[in-house]
């Protein structure tokens, strides 16, 4: 994954030649409706090609966690962020980016598996036990209507490249948070029984990050 991210980011155009994807009506749809997309990308397969594939054909605008390291804060901002992609911080300010694009029918994408801070996220079930999941993702679709795709980089045998999944979310997101999170982990889960030994499973998806309340019984 590392050596793959490192090619992603320095050989882009490369790197995206060496992508497929028989998905894109679904995308095509979704604008011909006129609504704002939310790109959800789980950590799944290569989680940066998505990105830079989707970039390539339409603006897009990509939230982020910065590094606590200065170098790598240099160094991500430099690789992330290019004329068609736009990255944006994990911040109030960034969410107001997010909103923002959305209402005007553009395009933002996320990572919805990482464990949330304080105050931002509800118990339910992500593989039958229960996970502190993020609710951002639920409460910027209800509030802009937007269509929920996921998207996922399956890596093809002996390095050929990668396979971009979509898949949009029928419907509109419930109303409540608790009700929104559970919708979004179930199609996770189905995107991931895809091909689950691409999932990054070393990633604590279970912890509970200080302050948060009592985990639930499973």
């Amino acid at each position: 994954m590392i050596l793959e991210t490192c090619r992603i980011w320095f050989r882009s155009d490369d790197s995206i030649t060496r992508v497929i994807c028989d998905d894109w009506d679904v995308i095509d749809t979704a604008r011909a409706e006129g609504k704002g997309i939310l790109f959800l990308t789980p950590h799944l397969g290569s989680f940066e090609i998505t990105a830079r594939y989707v970039a390539k054909r339409m603006p897009l605008t990509v939230m982020f966690r910065t590094p606590s390291k200065e170098y790598l804060r240099t160094l991500m901002d430099s690789a992330r962020s290019t004329s068609e992609l736009t990255a944006v911080a994990a911040s109030s300010q960034g969410v107001r980016a997010f909103l923002r694009t959305l209402r005007e029918g553009g395009a933002v994408g996320l990572l919805p598996d990482q464990a949330p801070s304080l105050g931002e996220g509800v118990w339910v079930p992500f593989f039958g036990r229960q996970a502190f999941t993020m609710t951002l993702p639920g409460k910027l679709a209800a509030q802009t209507k937007a269509a929920v795709i996921l998207a996922s980089g399956e890596r093809l045998p002996s390095g050929r490249g990668w396979r971009l999944h979509l898949t949009r979310l029928p419907g509109e997101m419930p109303e409540k948070p608790t009700a929104q999170a559970a919708v979004l982990n179930d199609a996770m889960e189905t995107l991931i029984r895809r091909f689950p030994e691409q999932y990054l499973w070393s990633y604590n998806r279970y912890k509970a990050p200080p302050g948060a309340p009592p985990r639930p019984a499973e």
